[in-house]
């Protein structure tokens, strides 16, 4: 079983995820289409990845530039680049993923439930105050001074 995230970084938040067999475009271009329907971002969204094959696959590259979505790549070698995608998937893996799942369907749900019950609702980050990503993006709509 394979996954694919987007991660809103301003909250570290899980807007976009996808679930698959087989690790082909297919699986990234379903959390981006998640994503972006959740998110509806304005032109020139930055999107950071890695130079994974789905990745730089000619349909992925056609998905984001037909939204106007500006593609930032991590340099070959560079883990750096990546640290908050591979903090998410570590915890993902300590919290959730910590054993076998009898079936796919399992597996399915328990991941579900981490991300969108879990993860994004509830879990705290010492990076965001000690808040969880919906909590720290709903103070942060609520404190917002709005200039004219």
């Amino acid at each position: 079983m394979y996954l694919a995230t987007v991660m809103d970084v301003f909250s570290r938040q899980i807007v976009g995820w996808s679930m698959s067999e087989r690790q082909q475009t297919a699986l990234v271009e379903g959390a981006l289409q998640m994503a972006l329907a959740r998110r509806c971002p304005k032109s020139g969204l930055l999107h950071h990845s890695d130079r994974g094959s789905q990745y730089a696959s000619h349909d992925y590259q056609k998905l984001l530039a037909s939204e106007h979505i500006q593609v930032s790549m991590s340099r070959s070698g560079n883990c750096y680049d990546n640290a908050l995608m591979e903090s998410f998937f570590a915890t993902l893996k300590s919290e959730c993923v910590d054993h076998r799942y009898a079936t796919r369907a399992d597996a399915r749900s328990a991941i579900f439930a981490y991300i969108e019950r879990w993860y994004n609702r509830r879990r705290r980050h010492s990076s965001l105050g000690y808040l969880s990503p919906a909590a720290f993006e709903q103070r942060f709509a609520r404190d917002k001074i709005v200039v004219h």
